[in-house]
């Protein structure tokens, strides 16, 4: 009886060993994926200042000129909701790891193309609408990316370690954006801003685009998540059976979008621009903001632990809150009063990139919790996408119509009533999710 109870005993452990090396083979190979789709993305913003006169007309104002590029990274945005659905589709009728495969092939060519543009003084008002055009390329791309890769992650993830294994999105996402200031710092350092200004800005995509390639080869060896029952299901994916019977969900996730993803943009996007606007030398904001988000970036799994402990609810409630009383104090009087201590400054942005990390660590996750299996990619993917779109990616855009109207700090303000309203959606989330609960 004894040896017979732990023979069984070995083969549970021998199950969970096989379990554990699957899940992280999965988060591995989907995270890749992801850090190049993000790499791909961000490097726009992180370049942008260098291709704005290449791009656009040279009779505009600098302020008009940094305007309209910024206005093309919200555009962006608004093509999200449209990949989302898309290939939200796809993956709840066809398998989610056919979705990631098709938005990495589809990033690595608008990456290419972007490499490609030419400039201003080449075709006139072509250029800035060529650089529309590929930039809603990526934004397509990018929206079939979130709701795909979250699902994925949340369902390889263990019981009882789904927000330590879901973390990894963001540890993946914002190791995009690192990889992308990282690449600003080295290039220069061994190139002057001028030469950045005259061409050099395409090198980042033309990597990107190579980037996108390789990692092709670890996506196409996942393994699927998706069950046959839930790819068969007369309802997988359909947008109208979504909004039919989980439009509470859809809404909520939108609401609670809204806030994070515009802190999320704020705080590891538009700041570089804020910190420059108050007088920090570009290579000492580079350096800052590299920092900065290798700390957020290893962080974001201690807070997926903790989300474990405490339920997304509590996490989320948390993050809204602190963010609520600290956003408008740091940004406006912290980062402008210690504007000659570049340390200072690093550590503020480290404490909301802290903040930041209770939403980030589980956004995938938290909004994965609300659909069910069949509705799922489509579900997170699409009212993400949303809320993505109306305030996250019009962040630096809005931000500047602010400065340009001389009322920045009002912008601030305008953050913080986005947050109230998160803070009502996150008290209606449920204490026990629904779906991808633990105790089934």
């Amino acid at each position: 009886m004894e040896i017979s109870q732990v023979g069984a005993k070995k083969a549970d452990a021998s199950l969970d060993a096989n379990a554990k090396a699957k899940c992280i083979r999965g988060i591995v190979g989907a995270a890749s994926g992801n850090l190049v789709e993000w790499f791909d993305f961000y490097i726009y913003a992180v370049f942008a200042a260098y291709f704005t006169k290449a791009l656009t007309p040279q009779t505009m104002e600098p302020l008009t000129q940094s305007i309209y590029v910024w206005g093309v990274f919200a555009a962006s945005f608004f093509m999200r909701p449209i990949g989302s659905w898309l290939f939200g589709r796809i993956a709840d009728r066809h398998g989610r790891k056919r979705s990631m495969v098709a938005s990495i092939y589809l990033m690595g060519f608008s990456s290419f193309l972007f490499a490609a543009l030419p400039t201003y003084a080449q075709v006139g008002m072509l250029a800035p609408l060529l650089l529309l055009l590929v930039r809603l390329l990526q934004g397509l791309s990018v929206g079939g990316e979130y709701g795909a890769v979250a699902t994925y992650m949340s369902e390889l993830g263990l019981k009882g370690q789904r927000g330590f294994f879901a973390s990894f999105q963001y540890v993946t996402l914002s190791g995009g954006q690192l990889l992308a200031s990282l690449l600003s710092v080295i290039m220069l350092a061994f190139l002057s801003e001028q030469q950045l200004h005259d061409g050099a800005w395409r090198i980042p995509f033309v990597l990107g685009g190579f980037a996108a390639i390789v990692s092709l080869i670890a996506r196409k060896r996942l393994d699927e998540t998706l069950s046959n029952d839930a790819s068969e299901s007369k309802e997988s994916g359909s947008l109208i059976a979504l909004l039919k019977q989980h439009w509470q969900s859809f809404i909520l996730v939108i609401g609670y979008t809204a806030a994070g993803s515009l802190c999320f943009y704020i705080i590891t996007v538009y700041s570089k621009t804020y910190l420059t606007n108050i007088g920090i030398d570009s290579k000492v904001v580079g350096y800052i903001m590299t920092t900065s988000l290798f700390v957020f970036m290893i962080s974001q799994p201690l807070f997926g632990i903790i989300s474990d402990k405490i339920g997304r609810r509590a996490a989320m409630i948390t993050f809204t809150l602190s963010m609520i009383i600290f956003i408008y104090p740091v940004m406006v009087l912290g980062m402008r009063h210690f504007a000659q201590s570049p340390i200072i400054i690093a550590l503020l942005l480290i404490f909301l990139m802290m903040l930041l990390s209770f939403y980030t660590s589980i956004s995938g996750l938290v909004k994965a919790e609300m659909f069910p299996p069949h509705l799922r990619a489509l579900g997170v993917g699409v009212s993400y996408a949303i809320g993505n779109a109306i305030f996250g990616g019009s962040a630096p855009s809005v931000a500047l119509q602010f400065k340009a109207s001389d009322a920045e700090n009002a912008f601030f303000i305008y953050v913080m009533v986005v947050l109230v309203i998160c803070l009502l959606c996150c008290f209606k989330l449920p204490k026990e999710p629904k779906y991808l609960n633990d105790k089934h």
